[in-house]
């Protein structure tokens, strides 16, 4: 029995570590497509939303909602969609390292509004973890001048943060109730009412040539990547979950260095081997010890 549960364990772990590689992508992504950010996140959500749809139509998923859960699905629809269009924009602004890492203030963000918003015990290791992942973002992005817009970028991204943590949180609370593919499908189609006036104000010309790149990022980032990790909200706490997910600006900065030629610094690998250092130490915390 004690085997049962340390492998099922491993194979929780194994499949967040998959979504983390997936979800990473959009780092390479959004800095490789030339076109403007809101087309690019309302088409994400379109083919994101047809992709999954026709995935839980072939596996037959139940698509019904109660009404009176459909304002919290559409308002952590609402701000995934603010996390991604705040994220992208740190993308253009900086660079595929401080565009993700910015973002991974969200685990100390979560570790605070999980005990607020589901009522759980507030644990003092997730806030040295967190602080432990906030010390690996230090040395990869050191310079913190308000005049550059490096500065402007990581603000952008602690935005994002704050979107996304709010958004994981808010998605726990259904997660029980719904399929996590049919939560991600409804988030999706919230995005897309919401940017839906943006093919009316830019003309669909500017996304010229980006359609292979935006079609990756909606099924392999979006459909499959994200997903997976709201799947893990049922397998770990939303803390664990986001600490673990620490290694998706590792995987990420690699990604950019293969594809886009961005090597990253020594103070880039130190700050790498504290974030996966948390996401170890957290591993091994989490691990199971039913027998």
């Amino acid at each position: 029995m004690q085997n049962s549960f340390k492998s099922t364990h491993l194979a929780n772990v194994a499949m967040l570590n998959l979504a983390m590689l997936l979800i990473s992508t959009s780092g390479t992504l959004g800095r490789y497509i030339d076109a403007p950010v809101f087309m690019t996140i309302f088409l994400r959500a379109v083919l994101g939303t047809l992709f999954i749809f026709l995935f839980c139509k072939i596996v037959k998923k139940n698509f019904k909602v109660a009404s009176s859960d459909l304002p919290i699905v559409g308002l952590s629809g609402f701000l995934m969609g603010a996390h991604w269009i705040t994220y992208f924009y740190a993308l253009q602004l900086s660079n595929v390292a401080i565009g993700m890492l910015s973002i991974f203030t969200y685990p100390v963000i979560t570790s605070f509004l999980e005990p607020i918003f589901l009522k759980s015990k507030f644990q003092k290791m997730h806030l040295l973890l967190a602080f432990m992942v906030m010390g690996g973002i230090y040395f990869l992005v050191p310079s913190f001048s308000f005049e550059n817009q490096y500065f402007r970028a990581i603000s952008l991204g602690v935005l994002s943060a704050f979107c996304y943590a709010l958004r994981n949180v808010i998605s726990k609370q259904k997660i029980g109730t719904y399929d996590s593919s049919i939560l991600m499908f409804y988030q999706l189609v919230t995005v897309s009412i919401f940017l839906l006036p943006v093919v009316f104000v830019l003309p669909l010309h500017t996304i010229s040539g980006q359609l292979p790149a935006i079609v990756t990022l909606a099924l392999v980032t979006t459909a499959i990547g994200h997903t997976l990790f709201l799947q893990s909200f049922t397998k770990f706490s939303i803390t664990t979950a986001s600490i673990i997910s620490s290694t998706q600006p590792i995987y990420g900065i690699i990604i950019g260095a293969i594809f886009l030629n961005e090597i990253p610094q020594w103070s880039t690998i130190i700050g790498g081997i504290l974030i996966l250092g948390a996401v170890i130490i957290e591993s091994i915390r989490s691990y199971p010890t039913k027998t």
